[in-house]
């Protein structure tokens, strides 16, 4: 009678420890959703700079032109951040998420078979809007996943996955636009994005993530969360700085490296190099956040940020390139640390509301910054510009310090 005791109590046990196992995986399966989704979208999003001189010469464009393709998907996206996110109170993050896929898929492909450049803006401007749901919702469902976890770890996670859809869809799409044409790769990457939606819906259906809240349980008090307003403006203001550095050092970086001698066409490999240290950035620095905290990561981060520009506007050329790989880890690091502490400074009904005002805070200071600094470097010269990029750069420090009180600790979620 002992042998099957032993078994029944074996087979308890492993009854017990399912639950513990489907508990553990379920989070880590949320951010693989979530990576996926991010990957997808910022590969639309950077397939246009393969597709814009194919564009200029199928549609006769001037430069002006051509810069309004990228301006109109950019903007839109930036537009429709906080919309997404009030609308995913009502219908939860699964439907809008998956649905917003399928309609930004649906708009490469349908800019596959257009006939004119208005006609193309008109579904550019309609992918943008739609590919506006992906920040705010996926951080929503990773953060709402890790809630008790690793959430700034597995936000950097989340984020150095949408590196890697810049990498990998803009070069396949490049490798079938000249096999096939621009506008049949333009066809199949936007199919990729149907079925990836599609996917999108039915795996968050399977994993309960992502539902519309129960009539009874949805939130009842208007506002957008913040506990803590003086540090949610702390947190926003360093990711506008943040942002407004990113951009405009990566417009005059080319500028600054052929001054010192580095040909045109080594100019896309200096800048492969700073990309890959912000993707490594992206995922190392939230891993570092758990482990120093958010308040010395931010810090650390910013300040390297600030000498890396300044040794690169200064140094000769071998070091400059040399320090290029690092300098990325720290400018692209900072943002890993910034959403995880999103989600400490607001209630967790209001998330995706908070998460659309931050977004579309940060991008629109991307998105303007690089006019204003080149407006500033044909007035002082690019040099000089850069070194103020620099200097305002460490105004973050004690923004930082604002934030103290108001994030957890590295131990903490």
């Amino acid at each position: 009678m002992a042998m099957p005791e032993r078994a029944a109590g074996r087979s308890v046990e492993a009854e017990a420890r399912a639950p513990a196992r489907d508990a553990a995986a379920r989070p880590r399966a949320v951010l693989l959703l979530a990576c996926c989704a991010h990957f997808v979208h910022d590969g639309f999003s950077d397939i246009l700079y393969v597709l814009l001189p194919v564009l200029a010469r199928e549609f006769q464009l001037a430069f002006v032109q051509v810069g309004m393709i990228r301006t109109v998907y950019t903007g839109a996206m930036s537009c429709f951040q906080i919309p997404a996110g009030l609308l995913a109170e009502r219908w939860g993050e699964r439907r809008l998420l998956a649905l917003g896929t399928i309609v930004t898929g649906a708009g490469f492909v349908a800019a596959g078979w257009t006939g004119g450049y208005a006609a193309l803006l008109g579904v550019l401007l309609i992918a943008g809007l739609a590919s506006g749901v992906q920040h705010p919702l996926s951080s929503t469902l990773v953060s709402t996943a890790y809630e008790t976890g690793r959430r700034r770890a597995a936000l950097g996670t989340y984020n150095f996955s949408g590196d890697l859809g810049k990498i990998a869809m803009p070069a396949a799409v490049g490798l079938a636009t000249a096999v096939v044409g621009w506008r049949a790769a333009s066809v199949a990457s936007g199919l990729v994005g149907v079925i990836a939606g599609a996917a999108i819906f039915l795996v968050l259906i399977r994993l309960s993530a992502g539902a519309r809240a129960p009539a009874d349980a949805a939130p009842r008090a208007g506002g957008w969360g913040i506990r803590d307003g003086r540090a949610f403006g702390a947190l926003a203001t360093i990711g506008v700085i943040d942002s407004a550095t990113r951009t405009p050092f990566l417009t005059l970086l080319p500028f600054v490296l052929i001054a010192k001698g580095l040909t045109t066409a080594s100019v896309g490999l200096a800048l492969a190099l700073l990309f890959a240290g912000g993707a490594v950035g992206k995922f190392v620095c939230g891993l570092a956040a758990e482990r120093i905290g958010v308040i010395r990561a931010v810090i650390l981060t910013e300040v390297a940020t600030a000498v890396g520009i300044v040794a690169v506007t200064w140094a000769p050329l071998p070091v400059a390139l040399a320090v290029l790989p690092a300098l990325g880890i720290a400018l692209n690091g900072t943002s890993s640390v910034l959403y995880g502490t999103v989600a400490d400074l607001v209630t967790a009904d209001r998330r995706s509301r908070a998460y659309g005002l931050y977004y579309t805070i940060t991008l629109a200071a991307s998105a303007l910054s690089p006019t204003l600094y080149g407006l500033l470097s044909d007035a002082a010269g690019v040099r000089p510009t850069l070194w103020l990029v620099a200097g305002l750069v460490l105004l973050t420090v004690p923004l930082a310090l604002v934030l103290r009180a108001a994030v957890a600790s590295p131990s903490g979620p």
